[in-house]
C-alpha cells in the first residue's frame, strides 16, 4: 500500500463511491472539497431528520462527520483499497440548528490496516456563519480490495 491517492481522478472516484451510498444520498451530503487527507463534505438541515423545528438529531450529526473523516482516510489509500468505520465517538458541543451542516474531516494517523481520523461539524447560519456543534474521533479499518476475502 505504498501509493496514495494524489490525483484528482481517484479523489473524484472516492466522492463518486461515497455518494453511492443510499445514506449520503438520503442525506444530500454533498462535496465541498477534498484533497489528500482532508474532506470537507454538507448536508442541508432536512425536517425528517430534526426532532424540533430546524435542529437535527444526533444521526444526522454523526453520519456526516463519520462521512467526512473516514473519506479523508480514505483519500490517503491506495488504488484498490477501502474502508470502513470500526470505532467512533461524537460528541455534540452545541445545536446543530441553521441551514446546512458542514464537516472538515481530516487524518489523525493513516496506518497500513487502521487509519485515526477525526471531524468537527459546523452549523451553518443563513448568512453561513459557523457554529462548532460537535466533534467526532474514529478509527477505520482499511481494506485491501483487490483480494478474495
Amino acid at each position: 500500500m505504498n501509493t496514495r491517492i494524489t490525483d484528482s481522478a481517484d479523489l473524484q472516484r472516492l466522492q463518486q463511491l461515497v455518494l453511492a451510498m443510499p445514506m449520503a444520498r438520503t442525506l444530500g451530503l454533498r462535496f465541498l472539497r477534498v484533497v489528500p487527507g482532508e474532506v470537507e463534505v454538507e448536508i442541508p438541515v432536512a425536517e425528517p431528520f430534526t426532532f424540533r423545528p430546524g435542529q437535527l438529531q444526533a444521526t444526522p450529526v454523526f453520519a456526516i462527520a463519520d462521512f467526512a473523516a473516514v473519506a479523508a482516510a480514505g483519500s490517503l489509500l491506495a488504488p484498490g483499497w477501502a474502508n470502513a468505520t470500526i470505532d467512533a465517538t461524537l460528541k455534540l458541543v452545541a445545536p446543530a440548528r441553521g441551514k446546512s451542516l458542514r464537516a472538515r474531516g481530516r487524518v489523525i494517523d493513516a496506518g497500513r490496516l487502521l487509519s485515526v481520523c477525526a471531524a468537527d461539524v459546523f452549523a451553518v447560519a443563513d448568512d453561513d456563519t459557523e457554529t462548532l456543534c460537535a466533534t467526532w474521533l474514529g478509527t477505520a479499518r482499511n481494506i485491501d480490495t483487490t483480494r478474495a476475502a
